[in-house]
């Protein structure tokens, strides 16, 4: 029983385990459209990005605020970078039909992407000190590029699937759930906090 657990979890977090099979070459997308698909989740997530960090600000509609930056915390960052990622991840979905690995990769990239935001943010100020707005601003780009790259190369590399997509799936629907919670009942803890007021979350 206690084997099975294990592999179990390692079937979540790794491609190569015990319960995979090789993919058969006859997916629904080649390596060009790959490619393709990976450019426009990049394009796509720079721009809706951009446009939830004023969303709320510019609107003041309450609705906006559980996906949209409400202040200047890492946390509200990496917000901005999960949700355009995960919106498009649902649309490409329909077309990766045949990647049962699909949310595997997506989960993977997403938390790649989510735990670049606030390394490469703490080590700037723990050496620079204060970052300015265009250092925060290349942050996020910085680290939705190497999420989208690193799906890529897994994409065309991979030869394994797996058959825990579900989880992968919910999985990431818990991590949406965790930025909409953190937004009216945030951690006390600085990487929620606004450097600019010192408050946490919406109320």
């Amino acid at each position: 029983m206690t084997k099975k657990l294990i592999i179990f979890i390692k079937n979540i977090f790794f491609m190569s385990n015990e319960y995979t099979f090789f993919m058969i070459n006859n997916t629904s997308v080649n390596k060009k459209e790959i490619t393709l698909w990976q450019v426009g989740g990049l394009t796509f997530t720079a721009v809706f990005g951009t446009l939830l960090h004023f969303a709320y600000e510019w609107t003041g509609f309450k609705f906006f605020a559980p996906i949209s930056g409400i202040n200047e915390s890492t946390w509200e960052h990496m917000k901005l970078l999960f949700f355009p990622t995960f919106i498009f991840a649902l649309f490409q979905s329909f077309f990766f039909k045949d990647y049962s690995s699909f949310w595997q990769v997506k989960f993977k990239g997403s938390v790649l992407g989510l735990i670049l935001i606030p390394i490469i943010f703490y080590t700037y100020n723990g050496v620079f000190g204060k970052s300015p707005d265009w250092v925060n601003i290349s942050i996020f780009f910085i680290s939705a590029i190497f999420e989208f790259y690193y799906e890529w190369k897994i994409f065309k590399t991979t030869n394994k699937q797996i058959n825990y997509s579900i989880i992968y799936l919910l999985l990431l629907f818990t991590v949406a759930l965790l930025f909409i919670l953190f937004t009216y009942f945030p951690p006390k803890i600085p990487l929620f906090q606004d450097p600019i007021n010192g408050s946490y979350g919406l109320l």
